[in-house]
């Protein structure tokens, strides 16, 4: 029996494991890990995901050569540091909502341990990546009408779905910032957003530094709408002072030196 290990270092074992026997089990796994099936099957589910094996009833096999791609593009070191600042915000046993988005969705793998979660959201990629968690959080979607282009569900029902509920913070991204308006965005469906806002007793914008300043025609949220900002540490000294004037909490997040 191997010794309890956390998440990342359980899963480096698990495909040690397989690239050395070939082939390995659920059933295998939860014993050697000493851990239950539903958590290593949330290990597989997660690995498979990532392109580094795939599943196969009751266990996994090593993925073939022919079908490993290209790596996806990996996180920004200011994404990931405004993710990591952005976790730190969340109480335990809190109802949140996290809008659809890489910087919002960068947040999840670090909410594995926190009790007691209740998450709404309107992105299949965010409710997938929740729910892979080894302590998932109750998960809770909007429907609604699916939005390629913002790969997330929009429209009435999804608002009525939100109105039904109240919640402690969302987590929300742009597409920038104008700093005279607000938030702004490429895509024309600003309803959900606004909503998302308005049933939210905290919003907390997510937004890389140098998305701040852009021209962008749609504004999403007006400044009154938004309580914290969290960004990089590359932002400008001028735009610091211009935020905080307005009585916005700024969170200048600093990527962890190597």
């Amino acid at each position: 029996m191997m010794s309890k290990r956390n998440t990342p270092q359980r899963r480096h074992a698990i495909l040690a494991l397989l690239a050395e026997q070939g082939e390995v089990s659920v059933d295998q796994l939860a014993k050697a890990f000493d851990t239950s099936e539903v958590t290593i099957r949330k290990d597989l589910t997660a690995l498979e995901k990532s392109g580094l094996l795939l599943r196969r009833y009751g266990g996994a096999v090593p993925m073939p050569h022919e079908l490993i791609s290209e790596p996806t593009q990996p996180l920004s070191p200011y994404k990931q540091a405004i993710a990591t600042a952005a976790a730190g915000c969340i109480r335990e046993h809190a109802r949140i909502i996290i809008d659809s988005g890489s910087t919002t969705a960068a947040m999840i793998p670090q909410l594995g341990h926190k009790p007691g979660l209740v998450v709404m959201t309107n992105s299949l990629n965010v409710a997938r990546a929740l729910s892979e968690l080894e302590h998932e959080p109750v998960l809770l979607m909007t429907g609604g009408t699916w939005d390629p282009h913002s790969e997330s569900f929009q429209g009435q029902v999804a608002e009525q779905v939100l109105r039904s509920y109240d919640f402690d913070q969302l987590f929300i991204g742009a597409d920038g910032i104008d700093l005279a308006r607000g938030t702004t965005t490429f895509n024309e469906l600003l309803g959900l957003s606004r909503v998302m806002a308005e049933v939210a007793r905290e919003v907390i914008v997510l937004l890389e530094s140098d998305k701040i300043g852009r021209k962008i025609p749609n504004l999403e949220l007006p400044w009154s709408s938004i309580h914290t900002l969290i960004t990089d540490e590359r932002l400008a000294p001028e735009a610091r002072a211009q935020i905080t004037a307005r009585g916005i909490i700024l969170i200048c997040a600093a990527v962890p030196a190597k």
